[in-house]
C-alpha cells in the first residue's frame, strides 16, 4: 500500500456535516494512531529536508495547521509561526479578511512573526476554497517573507481552492485529494 492509500484509509468521511450535502473529511483518525501520525509527519519532513525546499519558518493556519505545522517545524529545527483567527494574538498584528461561502473571516499575524526574506512553508490540514491559505500567504508576504509553498494533507479540488492558489503563484504540496461525496 502506498502512502496516499495508507493515509486515505485513516481519514473519516462524515456525511452531511456541518450541513446537508457536505462530506466532511475528518483528519482526527490520522492523529489518534501514533504510527499513522508519524507516517503523516514524515511525509512532510522528507519533502522539506531538501536544501532547495527547506524553510526558515513554518507558519500554521488556525487551528489544524498548528498541529502539523508545529511538529514539522520541530522536526526540521526551524521556528513556528501561528496565523490566528482575529482577536487571539496579544501583540501588534497585521490582519487579512477573506470571503467565506456565507460571510467573511479575518486572520492575524504578529508584526514580528517573520523577517523580510525568510522562506516560509504555509501549512493547513486541507485546501477547500483556498480563502484561509490565500489570506495567510498575503499576511506573510506583507511582512516581506517568501512563501515557498502551501502544504496540506488533503486537497478538495472540486471546490477550486487549489486552482485559485496556484493562479496566485503559490506552489502547493498535498498528500492526497478527495473528489465528490
Amino acid at each position: 500500500m502506498n502512502i496516499q492509500d495508507y493515509l486515505r484509509a485513516h481519514i473519516r468521511t462524515v456525511q452531511d456535516w456541518p450541513e446537508a450535502g457536505v462530506a466532511f473529511r475528518d483528519i482526527t483518525p490520522l492523529l489518534q494512531n501514533p504510527r499513522v501520525f508519524r507516517v503523516l509527519i514524515d511525509a512532510f519532513v522528507h519533502r522539506y529536508m531538501d536544501a532547495d525546499m527547506r524553510p526558515d519558518v513554518v507558519a500554521g493556519l488556525d487551528a489544524r495547521g498548528f498541529i502539523m505545522g508545529s511538529v514539522l517545524a520541530y522536526e526540521l529545527g526551524v521556528g513556528f509561526v501561528p496565523i490566528r483567527k482575529k482577536g487571539k494574538l496579544p501583540f501588534t498584528t497585521v490582519a487579512q479578511t477573506y470571503e467565506l461561502e456565507y460571510g467573511s473571516a479575518t486572520v492575524e499575524l504578529h508584526t514580528d512573526a517573520v523577517l523580510p526574506g525568510q522562506r516560509v512553508v504555509l501549512m493547513d490540514d486541507l485546501i477547500a476554497t483556498g480563502g484561509t491559505m490565500m489570506a495567510g500567504k498575503q499576511l506573510l508576504e506583507r511582512l516581506g517573507a517568501q512563501v515557498i509553498e502551501g502544504a496540506a494533507i488533503v486537497d478538495l479540488p472540486e471546490l477550486g481552492g487549489s486552482d485559485k492558489l496556484k493562479a496566485a503563484g503559490l506552489q502547493l504540496f498535498t498528500l492526497l485529494d478527495f473528489e465528490g461525496h
